[in-house]
């Protein structure tokens, strides 16, 4: 992996996983693991990503999960896990869709899936981690 795409790595992970709501906090969220970047940079980074802001929350967010977000939020009626397992379901027709768009924002745990008409067998390598799956879907609901 070149020096270009770890960065872009690195800024798509705190984007998902922390509440950033300016790239100044972006730049100080990489310098504490000692990537200085000047705004200007990091400007460039967000646009070649396509960084969006969400106009609810006010922190930025990657274009693929807010395309999940709405396929999520209008198609997926029900998030069960089951031991291992996460078994979604969705409306009539809707799986596949559901399913791909699951899998474009690479869910930490999911080993696999498989997907119906309506319904979405995610599989987790143990049971706790089947929770955690779950709830990062249900987060996409709200």
């Amino acid at each position: 992996m070149t020096q270009r795409d770890n960065r872009t790595e690195l800024i798509r992970e705190l984007v998902r996983k922390e509440q950033v709501k300016t790239q100044g906090e972006l730049a100080e969220l990489l310098a504490a693991r000692g990537l200085v970047l000047t705004q200007a940079t990091i400007s460039r980074y967000a646009t070649n990503i396509g960084l969006k802001k969400d106009p609810r929350s006010g922190k930025y967010v990657l274009p693929e999960d807010v395309f999940v977000r709405r396929m999520v939020s209008e198609l997926v009626t029900e998030v069960i896990p089951a031991q291992n397992l996460v078994v979604v379901k969705s409306s009539s027709g809707a799986a596949q869709g559901v399913a791909a768009a699951l899998d474009g924002v690479e869910i930490e745990g999911i080993v696999g899936s498989i997907a119906g008409d309506d319904t979405i067998l995610l599989i987790a390598p143990d049971n706790a981690t089947a929770q955690t799956v779950a709830a990062a879907i249900r987060s996409f609901m709200v």
